[in-house]
């Protein structure tokens, strides 16, 4: 008799359903078949059942957070059952203690984190039972009894159990030490919060911050240019002027110049430039790009893509989610002409076939064994699903999913890129670009989203004359980097905040994890929401005051570093390999947090913070402490306080009181300090940094009774 241990009840339930069973209370029986001779029992974890334990399950004295305490670094790690999940644990236990077991089949998820929680649990129950391990990649009939028949033997994952119980304990000893470390240390400069910091978290939220103050700190300057509309021999098309490579002008006088002397002047075409690029078809998907691809465009966060595609891999319909490869293997690939045969009878699909090739067996871009490591790319299975029957977000990723396969089959796009110069009265050059699509190729499948920003030109040909009908001048002014999307956020985990157009970068990078992993990423930008980090607006990524002021504290030291945290990643995919070891990693990681308190503790009498990130950080508040009144409340009789997310009166939950102000108004933070002159004079002093539409204004805020809303009061009005 073998017990089979899922990770997750339905994962478990979709493992047994190929057989005969009976459900029992938290497991399920497999009666005798040609893969189980004497039948088996199903059993699953529901996720973590076990956890490192606190602090102060070693030492009393570690459960008050205290300096003199620190570092905190147990001899050995323990792990103890989780209070919720005790029940469960006890139905394993059970069933390990019947006699007539014979083996354990491990089936976690075929990954890291799958490999930790079933081990975990048999370590916690003291199992001697041999041990064998199932992996696969998809959750189909056909993958179950292939799996089932072709079980790896323990060995074969006990580097990627070894390196995922290091990650746990490194993890554990970072987020300990130094989130005591910084809370205790920003307490003491007035911050009163508990400031979680973390190996992985840390460092992404020092990319997001670094792009804060870019931001801040950006000075806008104006500038001018001129565009023209040409009439030649009655072909129309609009050019920019241009000298030694550089179309802005500094001065408004220049460019009205400029455009005056231009104006209904002759023109003549002395330059025409066409190039041909290929496009190839997009690789298929890991859940990186998946996740970016997903919030490009639909602006999916990256956890619920990760959610979503969870389902549909429990379904059967999908591989693997937490996959890092974008490459499959021959075996998979000779799956293909089935699993798209299928497809093509979708109507939503039946304009895509016949492909233009019926095999990419040979194809190194998408089939090769070599880049196809634990897990191959994402893709669709044979157990084609009828769309209706999916919610909208699944039809929607498996949409992608699909259409990324089906691409791979069609050839490259070839576009034609154009640059005309027209020269006007002989001295005045202007630039047209363009482009025109030659073949359609794959983009027949996969249209592109962004909306094409560059004009079709006309057929222009050298020495081809016509007039300037209209010159004009634009002002524009430069403009602040970009914020992140949480899906840009992804990219810049995986690319460890480098930008992946870098070649010898990339090489480096194809070594390595970035920050965190494929099943990770999600949850870091998730946590940094929880922990008040991060704000999402409209898809894009604000730093808070609170994460200013915690990497502002940490500064240049190694937790901040994104390049230090991919090296850890890959040393920590070297273990997993069997080439480093467990105990050495450990040692270095008590090292660094020991060299980090001391360095830190030293150097905090030194920390600077922005005033504004001081006036807007807002503190945890006991709950037995009252929030602050920061003045009469301008519809009732009630006390305006801060309210975490926004300011509001006191009396709201007597009264009903609606009165509110926002933390945040175009784009610029309301501190404090702002609300409290607001209610006392009525109005505020010129605040800067207001933003509507990509332009920045200055402006006095003001109540008005009559309206019962705030309004601007702009200089010189």
């Amino acid at each position: 008799m073998k017990l089979i241990i899922a990770e997750k009840p339905d994962q478990g339930l979709t493992l047994a359903s190929i057989f005969k069973i009976k459900k029992h209370q938290g497991f399920v029986e497999i009666f005798p078949n040609d893969v189980f001779p004497e039948g088996a029992y199903v059993t699953w974890a529901v996720g973590h059942l076990c956890q490192l334990v606190a602090p102060e399950n070693y030492h009393s004295q570690w459960k008050k957070w205290s300096l003199s305490t620190l570092p905190i670094i147990p001899s050995q790690f323990e792990y103890e059952v989780t209070k919720d999940k005790m029940k469960q644990f006890a139905v394993i236990k059970k069933l390990l203690a019947n006699p007539s077991l014979t083996e354990v089949i491990h089936a976690g998820d075929a990954g890291r984190e799958g490999e930790l929680i079933i081990r975990n649990i048999l370590r916690m129950t003291k199992s001697r039972l041999p041990m064998k391990r199932l992996w696969i990649s998809s959750l189909t009939p056909k993958a179950i009894r292939e799996g089932f028949l072709s079980l790896l033997s323990e060995s074969d994952t006990r580097n990627l159990y070894y390196e995922a119980y290091t990650r746990a304990c490194a993890d554990w000893v970072v987020g300990m030490n130094a989130s005591r470390l910084y809370s205790l240390l920003l307490q003491q400069q007035g911050f009163s919060d508990v400031f979680s910091v973390g190996r992985v978290q840390t460092p992404t939220l020092a990319l997001i911050v670094k792009r804060e103050l870019e931001i801040q700190s950006f000075v806008s300057e104006p500038f001018w240019e001129v565009q023209a509309r040409f009439n030649i021999d009655g072909k129309k098309y609009l050019g920019k002027w241009e000298k030694d490579g550089e179309t802005r002008i500094k001065t408004k006088e220049l460019a009205e110049k400029i455009a005056v002397f231009c104006e209904k002047k002759a023109a003549e075409v002395t330059d025409v430039k066409a190039e041909k690029k290929e496009f190839l078809p997009p690789m298929l998907y890991n859940l990186s790009a998946l996740q970016a691809e997903a919030n490009r465009r639909f602006k999916f966060p990256p956890k619920k893509t990760l959610d979503v595609l969870q389902k549909l891999y429990q379904k059967g319909m999908v591989s693997y989610p937490r996959s890092d490869s974008r490459h499959v293997t021959q075996g998979e690939a000779e799956m293909f002409p089935e699993t798209l045969n299928k497809i093509a009878a979708i109507e939503e699909y039946k304009t895509l076939f016949p492909l233009p090739t019926s095999s990419i067996m040979d194809n190194k871009r998408y089939v090769n064994d070599k880049k196809v490591t634990d897990h191959y790319a994402i893709i669709p299975t044979e157990q084609v699903p009828n769309l209706n029957k999916l919610s909208p977000d699944e039809k929607t990723l498996y949409d992608l999913i699909v259409r990324s396969l089906i691409a791979a089959h069609y050839g490259k796009a070839v576009t034609e890129y154009t640059t005309v110069t027209t020269l006007v009265d002989g001295r005045a050059a202007f630039l047209s670009k363009g482009k025109v699509q030659l073949e359609e190729g794959w983009r027949k499948v996969i249209p592109p989203f962004e909306k094409d920003k560059e004009p079709i030109l006309p057929s222009l040909q050298k020495g081809e004359k016509g007039n300037v009908v209209k010159a004009e001048v634009k002002e524009s002014k430069t403009q602040p980097p970009k914020r992140y999307t949480e899906g840009q956020l992804i990219t810049l985990m995986k690319t460890a905040g480098k930008h992946i157009e870098d070649k010898e970068l990339e090489k480096v990078l194809m070594k390595t994890e970035g920050l965190g992993t494929e099943a990770t990423r999600a949850g870091i930008i998730t946590m940094l929401k929880d922990r008040k980090y991060i704000d999402i607006n409209k898809n894009l990524v604000y730093a808070t005051p609170k994460a200013k002021i915690l990497i502002g504290a940490i500064g240049s030291e190694i937790l901040a570093s994104p390049e230090m945290t991919a090296k850890w990643e890959q040393r920590l995919k070297d273990i997993s390999e069997g080439g480093a070891s467990p105990k050495q990693f450990m040692e270095q990681t008590n090292k660094m947090i020991t060299h980090l308190i001391e360095v830190s503790v030293n150097n905090a009498g030194d920390w600077a913070f922005d005033e504004e990130d001081k006036n807007s950080f807002t503190p945890a508040r006991s709950k037995f402490k009252r929030p602050a009144q920061l003045g009469k409340c301008k519809q009732c009789d009630g006390q305006v306080v801060d309210k975490g997310s926004f300011y509001g009166c006191s009396q709201f939950s007597k009264t009903k009181c609606n009165f509110t102000i926002s933390k945040k108004i175009l784009g610029k933070s309301i501190t404090q300090k702002i609300v409290k002159q607001l209610l006392k004079d009525n109005e505020t002093e010129m605040i800067e940094g207001f933003s509507n539409k990509d332009k920045s204004f200055s402006a006095k805020l003001t109540w008005d009774d009559h309206e019962r809303k705030l309004k601007f009061i702009f200089p010189n009005k």
